[in-house]
């Protein structure tokens, strides 16, 4: 009797106190649920034991990534449903107990506990990342970044394109990616002012974007820093191709290892969410160390929305395992007060939520048109890892569970006052 998709239906509802708004297909064939909806697939029992010994999110992007778990249909409409029922619901293992002590809930474990077989737990997929302490140390921090961006250039290329930015793109209707990512490197470079002869400090710097156009269209001096050996290869081999090696050093280094400002401007182009909480002021102060007077700090940096409760904060847990170990995500109220603690005066925010959006189905689109390639790159569990976290940032930034935000600010010299920005400082837009 093929029963295993209404049964499964019927239990995961009853665990939830709401209706599914996905179909279900489960690993005997059969299928329940609005006909119309993107299908919930249920490869196998595993899929059940994977979300039994880890409730929540952190099971689902086990059974995900194994392939033990699969979406039928598109992919976006599906993630939007589940967020409503998991991530805005909070249902996770921290919240597991005190659902326990209703019978209905156990009744309904049971009956998944039945349906699983096996009660001894999978093994996690060998992509996963052991969690740990986020001490941030040159360390941890040097292996949570060769973990994310040393997974080889060419599979980057696929996902990004040839603008090599990895961060969100800045869109005017009609657009291509690859504009869209020029115009947001014109963007921070027209906000920092740049001018032929200037020093330049590029954090972060990627695969070398930015350092590239700062040089090439502005004449300025670059050196930019990342963690990532894969990264600075890359970079590296585009400046001597753009015959910038003269004006662009770039270096495998620490930023908190940099002593050699003072630099006019510094860019840092989503870099601060790998800081971490305990860190923050640390950074910014050494930024601005490194600023001369009157110099600016583009600080480009995705935020949460901040919390009744910030100590009840916790780092997501699928980023944390598979994505971007270590990283921490902090409200832009947040980071303005401590690049002001700092010794910083903010002058501009803008908000690039939908603008990150946009970007992340792009690249989503890219690796799915790409799709074999990927997995001949980097695996069929790595490229679903990055499928769903890109498609599910993407619903995130549209719903305003994240955003993205730009923050312009200056190292004010002395007690002159003097920003040395123009009075009307928004002729960028």
């Amino acid at each position: 009797m093929q029963d295993a998709a209404p049964r499964l239906k019927g239990l995961v509802e009853q665990l939830l106190g709401t209706p599914l708004p996905l179909r279900v297909r489960a690993w005997d064939g059969s299928e329940a649920g609005p006909p119309a909806a993107p299908a919930l697939v249920v490869r196998n029992r595993r899929a059940l034991r994977r979300l039994l010994w880890k409730p929540g999110e952190l099971g689902l992007a086990r059974a995900w990534v194994s392939g033990d778990l699969g979406i039928e249909g598109d992919l976006y409409t599906a993630l939007d449903l589940i967020s409503g029922l998991v991530w805005e619901r909070g249902e996770d293992a921290r919240g597991l107990g005190a659902a326990l002590r209703d019978p209905e809930v156990r009744a309904a474990v049971r009956g998944l506990v039945r349906m699983a077989g096996l009660p001894l737990p999978p093994a996690p997929p060998p992509e996963e990342v052991r969690r740990r302490r986020h001490l941030h140390t040159r360390r941890t921090d040097r292996s949570a970044i060769s973990h994310h961006y040393d997974v080889g250039n060419d599979f980057y290329a696929l996902v990004l394109g040839p603008s090599m930015v990895y961060s969100c793109a800045y869109w005017q209707e009609g657009a291509t990616l690859e504009e869209a990512q020029r115009d947001k490197l014109e963007l921070v470079a027209r906000k920092l002012a740049l001018k032929p002869g200037q020093r330049l400090l590029d954090v972060g710097c990627g695969w070398g974007s930015m350092a590239v156009h700062a040089a090439r269209d502005h004449g300025v001096r670059v050196v930019g820093v990342t963690l990532s050996q894969e990264q600075a290869a890359y970079a590296r081999k585009r400046v001597a191709e753009e015959g910038l090696t003269d004006r662009v050093e770039i270096r495998v280094q620490d930023y908190r290892d940099v002593t050699d400002g003072p630099y006019d401007a510094i860019s840092s182009i989503g870099m601060a969410e790998h800081v971490g909480a305990e860190r923050y002021l640390e950074y910014a102060e050494t930024l601005g160390r490194l600023l001369a007077p009157g110099g600016r700090l583009l600080n480009h940096q995705i935020g949460r929305r901040p919390q009744r409760d910030e100590s009840s904060y916790a780092v997501d847990a699928f980023i944390d395992a598979y994505v971007f170990p270590d990283g921490e995500l902090a409200p832009v109220g947040t980071t303005v007060a401590l690049l002001e603690r700092a010794g910083f005066e903010v002058r501009d925010v803008e908000a690039l939520r939908e603008h990150y959006a946009l970007t992340l189905r792009r690249w989503v689109a890219n690796l799915e048109a790409g799709w074999s390639r990927a997995v001949r790159l980097t695996g069929v569990g790595r490229a679903r890892v990055w499928r769903l976290y890109m498609a599910a940032s993407a619903v995130a930034f549209e719903r305003n569970q994240i955003g993205v935000n730009q923050v312009l600010a200056v190292k004010t010299p002395g007690t002159s006052g003097s920003s040395g920005m123009p009075l009307r400082a928004r002729t960028w837009t």
